[in-house]
């Protein structure tokens, strides 16, 4: 019941993913005239919550679904070491859905219901993450539900709870940040392949092989990349937006690890680099969208 051991379980490393695109949607509203610092707080204390409560859920589960073992080669969990116990996990999963909601609350009263719609839905998906008879994370679906709620979910929500109407902007934006998000689950999933299989977990890369996993990794980066340039010779953004060009040197780096090596250690600092990289180009991209100057409505 130590502190370590709840922050372990938290993850939070984990938490720029959830952070970046709140960060992202701020800078287009922002970028549009529209920022509002309020929504824009309560939107990123909800989002890092539900991620905090998406982690102890999926710590929980796949222990007890056996995909977390003595053969783990990821950081410690806090389940399957014994750092606390499944009943402790669930009810902080429980507790920290529930300060979500308290935010979610919040924005409703600003923004209606559709901000209702949205957090429900990215609750429910987090719990479904791992949980529930037909867990997304065991066939398959894991990539496409990180690309959808880290991406658009999160990046047009913020901007809606701020301008009440969701830009051309936004849904450009969100594809980039959607896109990274998912790179650090590829890494994740890419150095867990074998524990996956026994567990029965059917990831893309159990499904298609690691050497898919590479590929998919490189793809992600490519459609990272390119969509500031397309937003810029597009006129969807100011060309500030090509400062995310300079996180590309990181972001080759890690590919050429993943692709290199099979080695936990190496993997699980490819994994935090791309957390990192999802960060660097966030921040690049938001900086280049405010100080670029108003963009397209």
């Amino acid at each position: 019941m130590s502190a370590s051991a709840w922050i372990a379980a938290a993850r939070p490393k984990t938490l720029t993913a959830a952070l970046t695109p709140v960060v992202v949607g701020s800078a287009v509203a922002a970028s549009l005239g529209g920022f509002r610092a309020a929504p824009a707080i309560a939107a990123a204390l909800g989002a890092t919550l539900i991620q905090i409560g998406t982690n102890l859920t999926n710590d929980v589960q796949d222990f007890e679904r056996g995909a977390d073992d003595e053969q783990r080669l990821g950081p410690v969990r806090a389940t399957q070491s014994g750092l606390l116990t499944p009943r402790q996990v669930r009810s902080g999963a429980i507790v920290a859905f529930l300060f979500a909601g308290a935010c979610g609350l919040y924005l409703a009263l600003v923004a209606g219901w559709p901000v209702v719609a949205i957090g429900l839905a990215s609750i429910a998906a987090g719990i479904l993450y791992t949980g529930g008879p037909l867990p997304l994370a065991y066939n398959g679906l894991g990539d496409l539900f990180v690309f959808v709620f880290f991406g658009h979910v999160a990046v047009c929500g913020t901007v809606y709870v701020q301008m009440l109407r969701v830009p051309e902007a936004a849904w450009w934006a969100a594809v980039p940040v959607g896109a990274l998000a998912t790179s650090i689950l590829v890494v994740n999933n890419v150095r867990d392949v074998a524990t996956d299989r026994r567990a029965g977990k059917r990831t893309l890369q159990v499904l298609l092989g690691r050497r898919a996993g590479v590929i998919e990794y490189w793809l992600l980066l490519a459609v990272a990349f390119a969509v500031p340039a397309i937003m810029a010779s597009r006129h969807r953004a100011p060309y500030a937006v090509l400062l995310t060009w300079v996180t590309l040197p990181f972001a080759v780096r890690w590919a050429a690890v993943l692709a290199r090596t099979s080695e936990g250690p190496r993997l699980n600092a490819a994994l935090a680099g791309t957390a990192r990289v999802l960060l660097g180009f966030g921040v690049a991209f938001a900086a280049g969208l405010v100080l670029g100057g108003q963009g397209t409505p």
